[in-house]
């Protein structure tokens, strides 16, 4: 068996795209214990999207699947014959579904208003200030890259996210060799301006990317999309999330009865004075937002769940904390992270790197886990669901392969299970780096690698 496993594998590398790439492989039978493929499986290689299993296994350990985040209305001011004197702060810890378009409640702002009204409250004289200190300041990880930075794939991280980061640009397509025009945007947003130098061509797709910093209303609009095509969408990230909710709920406010005297404002650190609660609001469950991070490779849920975890060390939550916190779960279960590189939770900095061979390690681990159910319902099946729906389609293997995937122009990744012929479980990572052929091409490899495999089970 070892031999025509061994023979499967041989064929994958002898591939002539595949001479030069950076591969690793680890495939274990977890009946037996056995490792089935093993090649480079302790050398570290980025994995793209493939990273999210580390955020989402660390996540459900920790903090189990009934976890909610919480998003709390507080007040630094007393109620005197229905007018909140004060300030009213919206206080978030994270919550990546408030107001998304993925997952969660579409009508949150108004239940927030109707527990204002249930405390008597019709009016409120000062701010609707968003309090976004749970987090540290880095909305945007320093290493992800500046062709990244400021799209809707890599919007910015905050304590308050909100309508999922994302900033829909409205341009309206010309002639070939014109420059595009900004129509409108969805969400409108007040006072925001774009460099825009956005062409028209003949290609046939968006290729256009969006530029800009955390809280900076500037956006610089570059690349091109295709001519002659009247209304093109292109997504950004929104400039400054909490404060748009802010706004937002204080127009709510206004149009449900309640006046509000003040204007909307947002608070990056933490104020000293006292405050007291009035509403906390509570996001779906931790096994609902896995799913849409694992099935969809969701990045902004995997960033805010990533920073989140954070705070189980102190606050306001950072990277360097997410990471010890990850390090520390997974060392306390017997798996040693310290030679990988983790610099976010969704795998979207080229310096993120971990090998094959850990990758099962926690494949192996979250197998016997109690939150292994939930685990393996949050994961796209091949040729059925999410990112793997295209996977191994019309195979023997559709249906009996459950992975996350990572994809970028010179990264293509699974890792996950396996059910070979004999009903046993197999776990696997695969990791493909540079290889020279496209993406597509090298899914197709590994396509065949696991077939063989199967086939030779």
């Amino acid at each position: 068996m070892w031999l025509c496993a061994q023979t499967s594998l041989n064929n994958f590398l002898s591939n002539p795209a595949l001479r030069n790439a950076n591969i690793g492989v680890c495939v274990k039978n977890l009946n037996t214990g056995n490792t089935v493929v093993d090649h480079r499986s302790a050398f570290v290689i980025p994995p793209a999207s493939t990273q999210k299993l580390l955020t989402t296994t660390t996540a459900l350990e920790l903090l189990g699947p009934d976890f909610r985040f919480s998003t709390y209305l507080e007040t630094d001011s007393n109620i005197v014959d229905g007018v909140l004197l004060g300030n009213l702060y919206i206080r978030g810890t994270g919550d990546p579904t408030l107001g998304s378009q993925k997952i969660g409640d579409q009508l949150f702002l108004y239940r927030w208003v109707q527990s204002l009204r249930q405390k008597g409250i019709r009016e409120i004289r000062g701010n609707i200030i968003a309090d976004v200190s749970f987090f540290d300041g880095d909305a945007i990880n320093p290493q992800w890259i500046w062709e990244d930075i400021g799209n809707y794939y890599a919007a910015g991280v905050y304590a308050l996210p909100y309508l999922d980061n994302t900033l829909n640009i409205q341009l309206y397509s010309a002639a070939i060799g014109q420059v595009a025009t900004v129509v409108k945007t969805i969400p409108y947003i007040e006072d925001i301006e774009f460099e825009n130098h956005i062409r028209c061509t003949s290609i046939t797709y968006d290729g256009a990317y969006v530029h800009g910093l955390p809280y900076n209303n500037k956006r610089y609009l570059v690349g091109s999309i295709p001519s002659n095509h009247g209304i093109f969408g292109v997504k950004g990230d929104i400039p400054n999330p909490p404060l748009l909710l802010a706004e937002h709920f204080r127009q709510r406010l206004e149009e449900q009865g309640i006046k509000v005297g003040g204007k909307a404002d947002y608070i990056t650190e933490s104020i000293n004075a006292e405050r007291s609660a009035l509403y906390e609001y509570r996001s779906e469950p931790l096994s609902e937002i896995l799913k849409e991070i694992n099935q969809n490779s969701n990045n902004l849920y995997a960033e805010q769940l990533f920073r989140y975890l954070a705070c189980r060390m102190s606050v306001p939550c950072t990277i360097q904390n997410s990471v010890q916190v990850m390090q520390n779960c997974w060392r306390n279960r017997g798996i040693n992270l310290q030679n990988c590189f983790i610099m976010d939770g969704c795998g979207l900095a080229p310096q993120d790197a971990v090998s094959a061979g850990t990758l099962v390690q926690l494949l192996s681990y979250m197998n016997k886990s109690n939150n292994r159910a939930t685990l393996m319902e949050s994961l796209p099946v091949a040729g059925e669901s999410g990112t793997l729906k295209g996977f191994l389609k019309n195979t023997p293997l559709q249906g009996n392969v459950c992975a996350k995937s990572g994809t970028t122009s010179r990264i293509k990744s699974y890792a996950g299970y396996m059910t070979n012929q004999q009903g046993e479980t197999l776990a696997f990572a695969i990791l493909v780096n540079n290889a020279a052929c496209k993406s597509r091409q090298v899914q197709t490899m590994i396509e065949q690698f696991l077939l063989d495999l199967y086939s030779q089970q």
